[in-house]
């Protein structure tokens, strides 16, 4: 029996959306060679080190194409896997294996991409109280894919839209006028949501605090002043450090005793993850 996925309707939805893209009308090379009755069985090969995300998505490509293949994971979800390594293994209709391939390895190497990275990001600030989160910086059309990805290497998200969080950034801010009169205007909206402010300077962190904010995005701060920014805020509100993180310099934000940081190089700069699918009968 194959083995069934409990996606979200939006990332099945982004599956039906890369299938109609790729197929259109029909795979002609594979429906004129390759006979309607024919069976296979296939490989899902790591062609690289790193973390494996999305082999229940791929599973969910070739499934969407044909009902009967049946998609068998060799390795769990956030798993480092070594170049080599055998990550699933899937029989059934010829046809649906290889007309699903390019798709079902699309989603698979760039949320593994993801995953490696983010893992990456995690290790950096072991130790520290940071935790790693992701931004709005995604493929349009494939933000749940994305985020999804970066939890399983081990971060975790940000706003998943622009519902789920009030979050006032400087637009907003000159906008209204001033930090207190925005964060007004959006508790007046009576939404019930958290509520973030962005602070370019040690002022506007004094000013956010004393309307006693939820959070504090410190925007693009040297770490003297993020350092200070922990300082002032003594726990009082969640800081959150934003703007040209690296691998370089994530290490030293840390350290500096935010909670979180934030980096849009995890969904917007991943290098897609290499894995390769080889006939096998």
């Amino acid at each position: 029996m194959p083995e069934q996925n409990t996606l979200p309707i939006e990332i099945m939805e982004a599956i039906r959306r890369a299938l109609l893209e790729d197929i259109g009308p029909g795979d002609v090379t594979t429906n004129a060679i390759v006979p309607v009755e024919a069976q296979m069985r296939g490989q899902i090969l790591a062609k690289q080190d790193g973390i494996v995300a999305g082999l229940d998505v791929a599973r969910a490509v070739y499934q969407r194409v044909d009902a009967g293949v049946d998609f068998r994971a060799q390795a769990a979800e956030g798993e480092r896997v070594t170049r080599g390594r055998v990550l699933a293994v899937a029989a059934g209709p010829a046809r649906a294996l290889l007309t699903a391939e390019r798709t079902a390895l699309n989603f698979l190497g760039r949320m593994s991409g993801i995953a490696t990275l983010t893992r990456q990001f995690v290790e950096a600030v072991a130790g520290t109280q940071a935790v790693i989160l992701d931004t709005r910086k995604t493929v349009p059309g494939l933000r749940l894919v994305d985020k999804l990805a970066v939890r399983r290497g081990g971060g975790q998200n940000h706003r998943i839209g622009l519902y789920d969080m009030i979050l006032i950034k400087d637009n907003h801010i000159d906008f209204a006028g001033s930090l207190s009169e925005a964060v007004k205007r959006a508790r007046f909206a009576g939404s019930g949501l958290q509520v973030e402010v962005e602070a370019c300077t040690l002022d506007h962190v004094r000013e956010a605090l004393a309307l006693n904010v939820d959070r504090i995005l410190l925007d693009n701060m040297s770490l003297e002043m993020m350092a200070e920014a922990v300082r002032l805020n003594y726990g009082k509100a969640k800081l959150e450090a934003s703007g040209n993180v690296t691998l370089e310099t994530v290490r030293a934000i840390a350290d500096t005793g935010v909670d979180f940081i934030s980096s849009g190089a995890l969904t917007h700069s991943p290098k897609v993850f290499d894995v390769s699918f080889d006939y096998l009968a």
